[in-house]
């Protein structure tokens, strides 16, 4: 089973591999602009979504770069809350995470809650460095990067710090 198509159980999350056929609820849990207020851009028509998650499921052209991506489902409700994803490179050894809940379910936890399942199932499948970017001002994104383990570097990237954490000792 490749990292991708694992499906992550948490105390009250699913972690569901992104399909295409979840893009008309996603847009609806992704409709608030205002989850745009720290990374830019405009929330995308269920139509825009279904065209990005056909791409996002066909994989990275680059063959050395694995598109992991998932969905939030709160089994409690049995809906979508959110996505996680994880861009692997380095053979694996590396990979860049983020994560994004709907306005509609923040300050519940579930942020915390799926990145800490995604980076557990990241180390437990042999990746060493996790690395998060996060805006300055997002302290509730900062506060989740801290929870599954990732402290603030002194690097930025357009306009962003980068968070990382090693895990099983150093890289070589």
């Amino acid at each position: 089973m490749s990292l991708g198509t694992a499906t992550v159980r948490t105390r009250h999350l699913d972690l569901v591999p992104l399909a295409v056929a979840h893009a008309d609820e996603m847009a609806g849990v992704l409709a608030d602009p205002a989850l745009h207020t720290f990374i830019g851009g405009a929330p995308l028509t269920a139509p825009e979504l279904r065209a990005r998650y056909v791409r996002l499921v066909a994989g990275s052209p680059d063959p050395a770069v694995v598109w992991c991506n998932w969905v939030v489902r709160l089994r409690a409700e049995d809906r979508l809350a959110g996505t996680v994803q994880a861009t692997v490179t380095d053979d694996g050894r590396t990979a860049e995470v983020a994560w994004v809940v709907g306005t509609a379910r923040q300050g519940r936890g579930i942020a915390r809650e799926a990145a800490e399942g995604l980076v557990g199932l990241l180390v437990e499948r042999g990746v060493r460095t996790v690395v998060a970017h996060v805006h300055p001002d997002h302290a509730a994104s900062a506060a989740v990067a801290r929870a599954a383990g990732l402290a603030p570097t002194d690097e930025e990237q357009d306009g962003e710090v980068r968070w990382e954490a090693v895990f099983g000792g150093a890289v070589g």
